[in-house]
């Protein structure tokens, strides 16, 4: 008798077992080199399977974007069970865990990021095809600026800040050659104690004009409706 459970945990596996191996072969010999056969050789699969699984490439790096994400918000989400902390450490939490997992992934993202600078690509960090991973992240910075008294502009365009300067932080660490890329380390907590900082001039009454012309100038090319979307409606505030 056939066995949907079965036959669905044996595909679960199947597709698990291609990922893996894939992400291995483009650590190792890079990610051009690798050829859709010699991922399916290495996973002990049929070509066909590992079509079946992933039409391409392509698909293997989106799963691999969709996995880190996973990891980054079991991880961000642990740490944010913890009322305790402040501000700076729920940051320091968001960025050091995206590090952690990617540690070993600085050849890869390198690959990746060349197709940053093609918009229409599959693999642009910018791109659409790329969006809903985008928003995702989004989103999770907003979780982690829940509970802060935030004026309703800066909560609204504070996740996609945040977002962007991790974007920052995962090029600086393309390039970081230091012993567990503690440069990189050193940069990131460098800039969240200074951001923090600044936050707090930030929220004050007498930058709410500047913060109306900056605000109104991310919206017209954009930028804003991209966090909008990201974190569907929020409660209103008072503006300060």
């Amino acid at each position: 008798m056939f066995n949907y459970t079965d036959a669905t945990e044996k595909g679960r596996l199947s597709r698990s077992t291609i990922l893996e191996t894939a992400l291995q072969l483009f650590r190792t010999r890079g990610f051009d080199q690798t050829k859709m056969r010699d991922i399916a050789q290495a996973a002990g699969v049929a070509l066909g399977a590992a079509y079946y699984y992933f039409p391409s490439k392509d698909a293997i790096v989106q799963a691999y974007y969709d996995s880190v994400h996973a990891q980054h918000v079991e991880r961000v989400r642990a740490a944010l069970a913890d009322p305790r902390l402040t501000l700076r450490e729920r940051l320091g939490v968001a960025f050091h865990a995206k590090l952690d997992i990617l540690a070993n992934d600085q050849k890869l993202l390198g690959t990746i990021f060349r197709y940053t600078g093609e918009p229409d690509h599959p693999l642009s960090c910018f791109g659409p095809a790329t969006r809903a991973t985008r928003q995702n992240s989004i989103a999770l910075f907003a979780e982690v600026l829940a509970g802060e008294s935030l004026p309703d502009d800066l909560r609204e365009s504070l996740p996609i800040a945040f977002w962007g300067l991790h974007m920052a932080m995962l090029l600086f660490f393309i390039y970081d050659r230091s012993p567990e890329q503690q440069r990189t380390r050193k940069f990131v907590d460098g800039v969240l104690d200074l951001v923090v900082s600044l936050l707090g001039i930030a929220r004050s009454p007498l930058i709410k004009p500047f913060r109306g012309k900056l605000f109104s100038l991310l919206r017209d090319v954009d930028l804003l409706p991209l966090a909008s979307e990201a974190l569907g409606p929020q409660p209103r505030e008072e503006s300060l």
